[in-house]
């Protein structure tokens, strides 16, 4: 019997637990006239006890990933990418073995946290963590390189604040390529002459790009008020990254409401621009309003559906002005699509922000970010293409992929 599934990056497979080499078909549908590239499917494997696994297409090998996700130290979700032409449908062939260790692929995407030594003040960092959990009132943001994870595909860099703020920051690239492990964000005057690229907006207390935040009926709330504070990296390649942030008994500064623990994922692919924010409570809060949106980039030029798609495009010092010597202004578009079961509406945009309000279903959230930056050699520079993307983007993201289970034993 067929099981099917529509979702872009979502596909469990129901059955009991397994101890033998599984192998399973499947078939992805591109229901669109329009081509697609390095689109993820995900398969829920956390009924299996899986080492390993072999993907291919037409007997071709494929690159794939195995994540734990739930840090259980079990793998969960198994992650591999495909180009789809229009109307295009494939069928994989997947092996899941009991045993052995996952294969090795070369890595599109990277992620890293890194501890700073005064010693080496001014060089490069070594002093790699995958995580960090502090108290409520403790502010590791100058403790740590880049002040939080970074994560990268070949085409744009984020980091994530670790502090009250928990911003979303960019890097925007001239080439396609990995850097982060280079430049550690911060590219030396050589490297910039070779080509690389460099922090681009400067975000400072806004929302930067699709920061969450509370809601006190007026404005926006940093999450300066919880129990604990942690940021990790919970995947770290070769297709994907997932940086994850837990703020535990955070008080949102919704009138009358409980404290809630909160987890933010941040999902990016190889060969994409955009992260995935998904972000899980610990119980129902479908009655608790948040904040989210774009920094108002100096000079900027807006674009709206009025639907949850917002994006802009401007001009500014990617630094506070006491620190802009020896930097040069920089142009980027900001892009951040909410799908209408979270959307509320979009408040009028201040001095800071483009801000917008969102509430969760149940006990979860979700919206997309991206953006571009004009030093591209590769992307978008103007906000007429910019904005153009944005709505093909938001296009692709309502009309996922088909995926279907045709075969299993």
């Amino acid at each position: 019997m067929k099981t099917r599934f529509i979702a872009i990056a979502i596909m469990a497979i129901q059955c009991g637990m397994c101890f033998a080499d599984t192998h399973i078909s499947v078939v992805v549908e591109n229901t669109l006239r329009q081509a697609r590239t390095d689109v993820p499917v995900v398969l829920n494997i956390s009924n299996y006890t899986v080492g390993s696994a072999i993907v291919t297409h037409k007997g071709t090998e494929i690159p794939y990933q195995l994540d734990d996700l739930n840090q259980d130290t079990k793998y969960d979700e198994l992650v591999f990418l495909t180009n789809l032409s229009e109307k295009e449908t494939k069928t994989f062939d997947i092996t899941l073995l009991d045993e052995g260790t996952p294969r090795e692929y070369p890595s599109r995407v990277y992620a890293e946290m890194l501890l700073n030594n005064p010693k080496d003040k001014g060089k490069r960092q070594t002093s790699y963590i995958s995580s960090l959990t502090v108290d409520g009132d403790v502010n590791p943001y100058n403790l740590l390189q880049h002040h939080g994870p970074a994560f990268e595909s070949e085409l744009v860099a984020y980091r994530i604040y670790f502090d009250k703020r928990q911003t979303v920051d960019i890097y925007g690239k001239y080439n396609k390529g990995l850097e982060i492990k280079q430049t550690q964000f911060y590219p030396t005057k050589e490297e910039l002459a070779q080509g690389f690229g460099d922090d681009c907006l400067w975000v400072g207390s806004t929302l930067g790009l699709g920061t969450l935040r509370g809601w006190d009926g007026n404005k926006p709330l940093f999450l300066d008020k919880v129990a604990h504070r942690t940021e990790r990296i919970i995947a770290l390649g070769p297709l994907r990254t997932v940086v994850e942030v837990i703020d535990n008994k955070w008080n949102t500064g919704n009138a009358n409401k409980k404290s809630v623990d909160m987890t933010t994922r941040y999902t990016l692919y190889a060969g994409h621009r955009d992260v995935t924010v998904d972000i899980r409570f610990e119980a129902n809060a479908d009655d608790y309003t948040f904040c989210t949106g774009v920094i108002n980039v100096k000079n900027s030029t807006e674009y709206s559906d009025k639907k949850g798609l917002l994006g802009c495009w401007g001009t500014d010092w990617p630094v506070s002005e006491k620190d802009s010597a020896g930097h040069k202004r920089e142009t980027v578009g900001l892009g951040i699509y909410i799908p209408s079961t979270h959307f509320v509406k979009e408040l009028q945009k201040d001095k800071d922000n483009y801000p917008i309000l969102v509430k969760p279903t149940g006990a979860t959230l979700k919206y997309h970010i991206c953006f571009a930056s004009d030093n591209e050699t590769f992307g978008y520079h103007s906000d007429k293409d910019f904005y153009k993307h944005l709505t093909e983007w938001k296009k692709l993201l309502d009309n996922p992929v088909k995926v279907e289970i045709v075969n299993k034993r």
